[in-house]
């Protein structure tokens, strides 16, 4: 299938940096957090707790857009704030200014000296399929600070893996062979949230962009056609003032595009049983092709599809294709998005069996016009010509679901395992230091995810392993593991990332492999089965152990 218009190549001499998306971004700072973090961080320095080392889980309790699966995205964002992370002068003069009097001094020094060197982060791999409770970031170090990095780290993955999960789902929709192109920066909330929406919409399996901002940081194809505007601007046939069209052979004079457009125009019309075209819409196309003859791509509903815009996109395409170029394809932005695919795919057919060219009938149909995940599946219901897709509003703002959801719990405080608990299951957390291991069956599937103490072993292979429901005493089941792998690896260690860390488009890749290994049922729009995310024995005791223990007993009189 043949690339959109304005597909351009990156240039940047800084490829590998542009590719990683290692610029950093100047919002992203240590005042970029709530305010109660700051206040108890004075509580816990205030109570001398500035040096106990406590353990936070980052995790998510339900799977968004009625799904049972999630991508994790966001932790590269996560790892370059850790290592920059710092309170500036001028972030503690204005703290002076805001925080109650009372607050000594030396707290405000105290924050002044803070980094990340006694941070550990242990993490799931970015771009994978993850379920609710699983930690995807377990953070270490000194208490206060931990507490200060919640609210952005919460930012920085809440909505990156909104997006990444939203973009998978709507490729899932779509099928492999559809090209899908994010056109959603003027509806995003914000700046930050549009180039935030096209570079996780590009890992969640995306193909483009045209974001062109997000082209330059991320390395992100960019791709684009033109706005009713442009054919618009055109109100008849004498609108044209410039004709001439050099040949792609340069040894070959310029010759007049127009008259040539207007000689195939006459003999489409004929052949399709058309009395005439839209003249301004004509001029518009003819202009079009002369700036982008090698990428001619264009919109064709401004007035009407079949009995305008394709004739005279088919009548433009024929004149380039005298004069040595190929045209790409149209654009449909309005009205029965499959039956006119078909009637346009049948008429590219029909040209190009009339007038000898076979490449005629498989131009890009791109198609836009308010597109969500709903649609791409009625669509593949009805049976489409559609190539390609055009999505806005519903990727980038998420207007199925808006939120998430993550949370930041702690779990542990020095060598000691905390939990909350809750009338609300739910929110009861997973307390200590835990890991996850994924297990395969024979069929190469995914069966369950497995949280563990880290202390304990992993599991082994082709024996089985008991996997308890984490609350209810009586779901468990046995399973016999033909692979493990283990999730959790260590990302930073004494302020220093300790991992190699992937391009986005590797990510890109490794989102596809994590969903192939997800058996289809949990994939599936309709009434999907839920994955099974368990503990281990040892866990399972553990919790319960601690619940009793944690839990006040009431007193009847």
């Amino acid at each position: 299938m043949a690339a959109l218009v304005d597909n351009v190549p990156n240039v940047n001499n800084n490829a590998a940096i542009l590719e990683s998306g290692n610029e950093s971004n100047g919002v992203i700072q240590a005042l970029l957090t709530d305010q109660y973090q700051i206040t108890m961080a004075y509580a816990y320095w205030k109570s001398s707790k500035q040096d106990c080392r406590a353990v936070f889980d980052l995790f998510f309790r339900k799977n968004p857009f009625r799904g049972e699966f999630t991508i994790f995205a966001g932790l590269g964002e996560c790892l370059k704030f850790l290592k920059g992370f710092k309170f500036t002068d001028s972030d503690i003069v204005y703290l002076r200014t805001v925080l109650p009097p009372s607050i000594e001094v030396e707290f405000l020094d105290y924050l002044k000296s803070l980094d990340c060197s006694r941070i550990e982060l242990y993490a799931i791999p970015e771009g994978s399929v993850v379920f609710p409770r699983e930690p995807l970031l377990r953070i270490e170090g000194p208490l206060p600070l931990v507490q200060l990095l919640e609210t952005t780290l919460l930012n920085l993955v809440n909505y990156a893996s909104l997006v990444a999960t939203n973009a998978a789902r709507f490729r899932l929709a779509a099928g492999p062979n559809k090209q899908l192109l994010e056109f959603g920066l003027r509806r995003a909330q914000g700046p930050d949230g549009g180039l935030s929406a096209s570079k996780y919409s590009y890992m969640g399996g995306f193909d483009g962009t045209s974001n062109v901002l997000a082209g330059k940081l991320f390395n992100i194809p960019l791709k684009g056609t033109n706005a009713h505007s442009l054919i618009m601007a055109f109100s008849r046939f004498d609108d044209l003032k410039k004709k001439m069209i050099q040949p792609k052979d340069k040894s070959k004079e310029c010759v007049d595009l127009a008259a040539i457009s207007l000689t195939y125009l006459t003999k489409v019309c004929k052949l399709f049983n058309i009395t005439a075209t839209h003249q301004g819409e004509l001029a518009a196309f003819i202009a079009f092709a002369l700036a982008f003859p090698q990428s001619f791509l264009i919109l064709v509903d401004t007035y009407d599809v079949l009995k305008s815009g394709i004739a005279n996109f088919c009548a433009v395409a024929l004149a380039l294709n005298e004069v040595g170029y190929q045209s790409v394809g149209i654009r449909i932005d309005s009205g029965d998005l499959a039956y006119q695919s078909v009637k346009i795919r049948d008429t590219f057919k029909t040209v190009g069996n009339e007038f000898g060219l076979p490449w005629f009938k498989d131009q890009t149909i791109v198609a836009s016009n308010d597109i969500n995940e709903d649609t791409l599946l009625s669509l593949k219901q009805q049976g489409n010509s559609i190539d390609a897709f055009g999505i806005g509003t519903h990727l980038v703002t998420c207007q199925r679901q808006p939120a998430l959801g993550c949370v930041f719990k702690l779990v542990q405080i020095d060598d000691t395992p905390r939990i909350k608990l809750s009338h609300d299951i739910e929110k009861v957390t997973l307390p200590g230091r835990k890991q996850i291991f994924r297990l395969y069956g024979a069929d190469g599937f995914a069966i369950a995810d497995l949280m563990a103490q880290v202390h304990e072993p992993s599991p082994a292979l082709h024996e089985e392993v008991l996997c308890r429901h984490p609350f209810e005493e009586l779901t468990r089941v046995n399973v016999q593991p033909s692979r493990v792998e283990h999730l959790h690896k260590i990302f930073m260690k004494d302020g220093q990332i300790c991992q190699p860390l992937p391009t986005l488009t590797e990510i890109r890749a490794y989102v596809q492999h994590g969903i192939r290994s997800i058996r289809p049922d949990i994939k599936r729009e309709l009434n999907p089965t839920p994955y099974k995310v368990s503990v281990s024995s040892n866990l399972y005791n553990f919790l319960h152990d601690l619940w009793q223990e944690s839990l006040p007993i009431g007193l009847l009189r």
